[in-house]
């Protein structure tokens, strides 16, 4: 069983914590070791102890994985992102992670983790990776980025409801297929896909919202919202 999730929300910023929670359930451990992975913020120190600060009080064993000052062996790499039960990887630039990732051999090493069951989550560009292609700013204007790690089948976008231009913008590219058919999440909503399939579709407020994004044939597409359980509710 490989599952993936799609985070609108999390430590980087909820106060609540809901959707950390949330992950920390679906792990397959009782006590779960969660390796946070910061590389689409270039391994900031702030998003990186605000990880630690939120993930040192619950039931886990938290750690971090940088690559901008590398210090593990091939070996040693592979050996901590096998032996992770939750692989949460933060937002930033998803092009950049990307990039980063393939030099040193990352993305191999997750395919690698998620086909043993380990649980790959993410916020924004943490979110993105994991599609065959997304909906980024990592070029500086929102467009479409083709390129992901292709454990999800289809596209992603994040902040569909929170930053302007992203809902017009993604349903474009959708239209026009630059982007296939995806997912696109509001702030506060979260998705959990189980071998390519959703499976749960939750939120922490009772406004958000997921929704399935498909070119509608007559150059425009269609957004159909999912039904989310509330957290807590």
């Amino acid at each position: 069983m490989s599952r993936i999730a799609l985070l609108g929300g999390g430590f980087s910023t909820d106060a609540d914590g809901v959707l950390d929670d949330w992950v920390l359930g679906h792990a397959r451990a009782s006590r779960p070791k969660v390796c946070f992975v910061p590389t689409a913020s270039g391994d900031a120190p702030a998003y990186i102890e605000r990880f630690f600060d939120a993930f040192r009080a619950r039931d886990c064993e938290p750690s971090v994985l940088p690559l901008f000052r590398r210090e593990s062996s091939d070996t040693a790499l592979r050996d901590v992102l096998l032996a992770q039960d939750v692989v949460y990887v933060g937002g930033g630039n998803t092009a950049n992670l990307l990039a980063v990732w393939r030099v040193h051999g990352v993305d191999r090493l997750l395919r690698e983790a998620y086909a043993g069951g380990t649980l790959l989550c993410g916020i924004s560009a943490g979110a993105n990776c994991w599609a065959e292609g997304s909906h980024t700013d990592s070029y500086g204007p929102l467009t479409h980025l083709p390129d992901g790690l292709g454990l999800l089948p289809g596209s992603v976008c994040p902040h569909y409801d929170s930053e302007p231009g992203r809902r017009s913008s993604y349903r474009a590219a959708v239209a026009r297929r630059a982007l296939p058919a995806g997912w696109a999440v509001e702030d506060g909503a979260a998705a959990l896909f189980t071998d390519g399939r959703l499976t749960e579709a939750v939120t922490r407020s009772p406004g958000a919202r997921l929704y399935r994004v498909r070119a509608d044939g007559e150059a425009g597409a269609v957004e159909e919202a999912v039904p989310c359980r509330l957290l807590g509710g």
